[in-house]
């Protein structure tokens, strides 16, 4: 059996950038066997400088882990997944951070590695990258999405109570397609969006006046054109179709908004950003009902995993996890019905 949060469980981190880092640092708060690996020796260096053990393989850092954390480049996943299958025991739980899940899903699903691997994608970051950019509070209040599976019911209960407890973390369960097409709007979309203003702006001869007078609108609107563009390029490409077609719902809305400018229709501008507004202020200051539920340990989980997918899938989140020898107890909110 793999270990449970309070037995401080071995783990491992691959991939160091500032999600890894982020992950790495933190463990290496509340847990003494902590190993973190990446493909840059000066990467692994830098770890090294800051006490981490950072080996030079993969192999030496996930072999006899409880626990590992992949953390490397969406491409990357699929290899790494099967390597770290290769150098770890049976009851080594494996869990990812990309930003898209239903590809590595199928893949798990492909490879026969769905009751130990669970797909998941921390909602956290900041335009910086590197381990030299990590910070051990960045999930602190975060939305870290977990994938589960029948087969895979047990380490998704361990790594949701690893989730809150060590990372301060609000859990939600999604199924992976569910999960790319929420992404596509909330995360990736946005990203298409502050890429068209930076560089509208750049193409422009008041390029330089532009960035003269350009204050918060400007400087928010366009903050995550800061992330690494091969990282922007992978993640937009493994979530094509679903960015497509949500990119579709914004053209919508914005050629209501142009429409209006044009036909002088102030009415219809201002009704349009009110209701703009009210989903900005709903974001700001959500109202969320309190939820205990429990069911057993063992036995059939279907009733369980349709719990967890329709809380995720109705805005919810979970913010405690724990089993006995007999029942788990998941701690939730949800929006009200």
């Amino acid at each position: 059996m793999v270990r449970s949060v309070d037995q401080r469980p071995r783990v491992a981190v691959v991939g160091t950038g500032l999600i890894g880092g982020s992950i790495l640092l933190r463990l290496r708060e509340v847990y003494p066997d902590v190993v973190g690996w990446d493909p840059d020796p000066a990467t692994r260096a830098v770890g090294r400088d800051r006490g981490v053990r950072f080996p030079d393989t993969l192999a030496d850092a996930v072999r006899d882990r409880d626990v590992v954390f992949l953390a490397g480049p969406l491409a990357s996943l699929p290899e790494t997944l099967l390597t770290v299958a290769r150098h770890t025991g049976d009851d080594c739980v494996v869990t990812d951070v990309g930003s898209t899940k239903d590809a590595v899903a199928r893949f798990a699903v492909e490879q026969g590695m769905t009751g130990r691997f669970v797909p998941g994608h921390p909602m956290a970051g900041t335009e910086r990258s590197g381990l030299t950019a990590a910070v051990p509070e960045l999930f602190d209040g975060a939305a870290w999405v977990l994938c589960p599976r029948l087969d895979g019911i047990g380490p998704f209960r361990m790594l949701a109570g690893l989730l809150v407890t060590v990372f301060s973390a609000r859990v939600v369960p999604m199924s992976p397609t569910v999960h790319d097409s929420v992404v596509a709007l909330s995360s990736h979309v946005p990203h298409l969006l502050a890429g068209s203003l930076a560089g509208a702006a750049a193409d422009v001869e008041i390029r330089d006046a532009v960035l003269g007078l350009a204050a918060g609108s400007f400087q928010d609107g366009t903050r995550v054109v800061g992330t690494p563009v091969e990282r922007i390029a992978d993640m937009l490409f493994q979530n094509r179709d679903e960015v497509l077609g949500q990119l579709g719902q914004v053209r919508v809305v914005l050629d209501e908004l142009v429409d209006a400018l044009r036909r002088d229709d102030a009415d219809a501008l201002v009704e349009r950003y009110r209701r703009a507004q009210e989903l900005r202020h709903a974001l700001l200051d959500r109202a969320l009902d309190e939820q205990r539920r429990e069911f057993p340990v063992d036995g059939n989980h279907t009733d369980e995993l349709a719990y967890l997918l329709e809380l995720g899938s109705a805005g919810g989140q979970l913010t405690g996890c724990a089993a006995d020898a007999d029942v788990v107890t998941y701690l939730a909110r949800r929006p009200p019905a």
